[in-house]
This record gives C-alpha cells, structure tokens and sequence, in this order.
C-alpha cells in the first residue's frame, strides 16, 4: 500500500519528490497558503470534511477511512507545514501558527464551513482553531489528544512524567541528528503507542520514519515540540479564559501512554456541547488502530 506513485498530481505541477504513497481514487495537488505550499491529498465528493494527522505522520495515516467516507464527504487531507510533502520552513511550528494555516488553507479552498478531524498534533490545532474562528467549523473530532483547557493539579502534576518523550525531542542537535539518521526510531516510537500490533505493516512505519530523515523535516520535529515546551506550554492558561462552542468529540485510547483520565478531565466547564470517549484496548494512534469507531463517530457529527 505504501508503494510510491506520482499519480494524481496536476499536469505542470512540479512532481512531489518523494512521490506520495498511493492510496486508490486519492489526488494530491499543493496550495499555496500565504507563501506556503501546502500538500493536499483529496478523495470523494459532498460536503467538505477536513482531515488533520499528528506527529510523526501525514495525510496517509488516513488512508482506512478513505474508502469508507469519499462517497459521502469531500475528504481534504492536508499536511501540516513540516510534515509529509508540505513546505519545511526553518519556523512558524507554535501551534497558533498551525491553526493559521489550516484557516488559510480554507480561505484558498474557498471554503466557508467545514468539518473537522485531528489527530494528535492535528487535533491540538484544530482546538486552536475551533476556539478562534468557531463560524468556520460545523463541528469537530479530536483524536489521540487532550483538550487545551488545562489546570494544574496535583493529580496532573503527577502524570507529567507521560511528556518526557517531548523533552527528548525538543533536544536540539541530538533529536534531528537522531531522525535523520534512520527511519527506526519512527518505527519505535509508533509502535511503542500502539495496542492493537497489526494496525501498521513495517513497510507503512518505515515509510513516516523516511520522510522525516530529511533534514529541513526533521528540523520540523524538534520545532514542534521544542516550541512547544519553551513557548507554549508555560502560557496554557490563557486558553482557561476561552470557551469552545464548536460541538465537539474527543476520542482516546485507553492504552495511550499520554492521555490518562487526569489530563483528560477539566473541559466540562469550557464547552457548549462536548463528549468524551476512551475507546478500550486502542493505543494512541486512533485512525488506525480504530478506524470503525472514527467511522461511527463521524456518523454523530452535525
């Protein structure tokens, strides 16, 4: 399935390099989103729903739902700046500039209202969003991620030991030395936050491990989580004072190493109309560890 193809890039269009993964009835076309070239993969028809993966992937960790949902939605499955074929820029990884892309690239798609669903780094940022410019969002699924209405607590305090992984790859020099290096700690890394093993073939994990040994993306990496720890996270409070009325669900797997019940609890008083699930035996990786049960949670979208 990971096989590389050029197919479906526009006639004149410079050819992706690596090409994409073919995935059937998938195009793949580059947006240019206020200077950046955003990579687009695009399948079905209806009404437009907006498809956001995490670290360390790309749009192709969407590949299960494709043939299930293409013959009810338009499925736009962009690739966050750094990440799959989109432009690498040296900065812009804060997550508030993550949103403004994703509302740029709806501007450039003409699309006034949409549906939304994020993974991880993609959920985060569809929050980001949804709490920004709710008028855009018909609603929203956030996936593998914990909402960014955090409190201190001594029950969270107490599981802050489950982001240690984002101090290693904030590391300057070691952590990008360390991606380009090989795609094997990619591999790891999933792997180590999945329950359910035959969600990834060694060939689909090897495949989000190799792209990131460029060095411009696995520069990304460590901006994303290196911003995140420096600049972001020590202002989280200010997303306390603001209130999602997007209707939203939050899905996560019960083995997900980062989303215990403490950090998942604290939203109720920050939402109009939310819920929250954890699926039993699904790591972190929802969309395909659980791709039946995103599925059904589309269906409850309005």
């Amino acid at each position: 399935m990971f096989k590389p193809s050029a197919a479906g890039i526009p006639v004149g269009m410079t050819l992706l390099h690596p090409a994409p993964p073919q995935v059937p009835d998938v195009s793949h076309r580059l947006v240019d989103v206020a200077g950046l070239n955003v990579h687009v993969a695009e399948a079905g028809v209806g009404s437009p729903l907006v498809l956001l993966h995490g670290w360390p992937q790309h749009w192709f960790c969407w590949r299960r739902l494709v043939p299930i949902l293409a013959d009810r939605y338009r499925l736009l499955m962009p690739d966050l700046r750094g990440h799959g074929w989109s432009d690498a820029p040296r900065g812009g990884y804060d997550k508030e500039q993550l949103a403004t892309d994703l509302l740029g690239l709806l501007d450039a798609l003409d699309l006034d209202q949409v549906r939304l669903i994020g993974h991880d780094w993609g959920g985060w940022t569809g929050f980001l969003a949804c709490l920004r410019s709710p008028q855009r969002f018909r609603s929203f699924l956030a996936l593998g991620i914990v909402h960014p209405f955090q409190r201190p607590t001594l029950g969270k305090a107490l599981q802050a030991w489950r982001g240690a992984y984002q101090l290693a790859l904030a590391t300057p020099v070691l952590a990008a030395a360390t991606l380009r290096a090989s795609p094997r700690p990619v591999t790891a890394a999933i792997r180590a936050a999945t329950v359910r093993t035959d969600a990834f073939s060694d060939q689909e994990l090897l495949g989000y491990g190799s792209i990131l040994q460029q060095p411009e993306r696995a520069h990304a990496s460590v901006q994303m989580y290196r911003t995140f720890v420096l600049r972001e996270l020590p202002k989280l409070a200010r997303y306390r004072e603001q209130r999602l009325v997007v209707p939203t669900q939050l899905i996560v797997g019960t083995g997900d190493p980062v989303a215990s019940p403490a950090l998942l609890d604290g939203w109720q008083d920050h939402a109009d109309d939310m819920t929250l699930t954890r699926l039993p035996r699904v790591g972190h990786f929802v969309p395909e560890e659980a791709s039946r049960e995103v599925v059904a949670a589309v269906a409850n979208m309005p």
